[in-house]
Formats: C-alpha cells, sequence, structure tokens
C-alpha cells in the first residue's frame, strides 16, 4: 500500500502497536512495519499513551525511546493553537471533545496533513478547516 508523506498518528494505533494484548496489535505493527511516510503526533497523545500504558513502566520506556529514536516525532503546540483547540472543543461538545485529538486537528489545520492514522470513530466526526474530512490511513 502507497501511503502519504506525511501521517498524523492518533493516541489509538500507538496504544494498538505498544500493547501486545491490544486486538489491533497485529495489523498495527504490519503498519509501522511497512509505512515510510513521516509520522508525526502530539505530546497530549504521548501523554495519553503513556496513561494508558500506565501498568507496565517496561512498555512505556519502550515507547519512550521510541519517541527518542523520531520513529514518529512530536509537533509542539503553539499558544495560538490553544484557542483553536478551545474552539473546536466548543464545536464538539456533544462528543465530548478530547483534548489529544482536538491536539491533532489542530496540527492538521496548522500544517496541512490530511492523512491520519486511528482507530477512533471520532475521526469520521471531527473536520479539519472548512469542513475537510480527514484522509484515515489506518483503518485496523
Amino acid at each position: 500500500m502507497r501511503y502519504p508523506p506525511t501521517i498524523l498518528m492518533d493516541s489509538s494505533i500507538l496504544l494498538a502497536y505498544y500493547n501486545a494484548r491490544d486486538n489491533y496489535h497485529q495489523p498495527a505493527k504490519n503498519f509501522f512495519e511497512n509505512c515510510t511516510s513521516d509520522l508525526l503526533t502530539t505530546i497530549p497523545c504521548i501523554t495519553e499513551v503513556m496513561y494508558l500504558l500506565d501498568r507496565n513502566w517496561q512498555v512505556q520506556n519502550q515507547f519512550l525511546r521510541g519517541v527518542n529514536l523520531e520513529v514518529f516525532a512530536f509537533v509542539p503546540l503553539l499558544a495560538e493553537d490553544l484557542l483553536r483547540i478551545a474552539e473546536l472543543n466548543q464545536k464538539y461538545s456533544d462528543l465530548p471533545g478530547d483534548f489529544a485529538d482536538l491536539s491533532l486537528v489542530v496540527i492538521s489545520e496548522r500544517l496541512n496533513i490530511d492523512a491520519i492514522a486511528t482507530l477512533d470513530d471520532d475521526f469520521y466526526v471531527y473536520q479539519r478547516y472548512r469542513n475537510q474530512a480527514f484522509n484515515r490511513v489506518f483503518l485496523g
């Protein structure tokens, strides 16, 4: 499969890859082994993965080593990104908004990246600026 040059990484696929008991572990592993795209995430997603891996410090450290080795990079949020996240939080108040997810929406808008690897159905609802849909490149 041919992937876009840059893909945003949601917490869900990162968690599936690092959690061998996850139902999507093998598909996530295959994705990471075959994808040559630049992979980006955000600190809120990293925080969420660390929280969800909280029972296993060894796997948490393996995950952090992956970040350190730039298997995937993280994009820092800017002050103005927080204002946009607040707007999106209001817009999607019926979901409710998830800070990690909304950080990816904001980064997708700022860097003009529509491709996302996620297992999260909310990304069928979340829209980028001007009501553009995400290009979900990993469906599990």
